[in-house]
């Protein structure tokens, strides 16, 4: 048995795509999962199951909610290791007086390389900051997410991925939560 963590992108945002965690709690449990968690209302859901691909587990929980819900709700699956990289690679979590609540992570459907970063222009979003590490964007806002244009929708448009962003609070609850279903 294997946990999955699945980040469900933009459900419960602003009235739109409302899905009752206690109602995907039990939806995901129907077919199958084990042990299903939820982790506040904007789509972090710890699943165990016996299958070890984790797109494989995006794709049955994107079909589930579909054929529940009737929402298209983009997914992506990581494992501890991805939140654990988070600490160890983010270019700005250690840097002197940062404010952790303008860090973000976007997490990304597939591997990224480095000309990537060319690819976003970053240089346009400035002092906005961001740093490309695998499937993980790390962006270091100036003032705030909600002004900038460097958000979900610009990284897939830019990228043709999906992506989905969590701020450094739920980064760190997550890899703890983590943790501690390892214990």
């Amino acid at each position: 048995m294997k946990t999955h963590l699945a980040l469900l992108r933009g459900i419960n945002v602003s009235g739109h795509n409302m899905i009752k965690m206690d109602a995907l709690k039990s939806a995901l449990e129907n077919i199958g999962f084990q042990n299903v968690v939820t982790y506040i209302q904007s789509g972090n859901v710890f699943v165990d199951s016996d299958e070890e691909n984790g797109p494989s587990v995006g794709f049955t929980i994107k079909q589930e909610i579909f054929k529940i819900f009737g929402h298209d709700v983009p997914t992506v699956v990581i494992g501890m290791n991805d939140l654990e990289a988070c600490f160890k690679n983010s270019p700005y979590i250690n840097l002197p007086e940062v404010d952790t609540k303008k860090l973000y992570v976007a997490f990304i459907s597939k591997e990224l390389n480095n000309s990537a970063l060319n690819e976003l222009k970053i240089s346009q979003f400035k002092p906005d900051e961001a740093s490309i590490d695998g499937s993980r964007i790390f962006i270091k806002y100036d003032i705030g997410a909600g002004k900038t244009r460097l958000d979900q929708k610009y990284i897939e448009k830019k990228l043709n991925v999906t992506a989905t962003i969590r701020n450094w609070n739920t980064v760190t609850n997550l890899l703890t939560m983590y943790q501690e279903r390892t214990v």
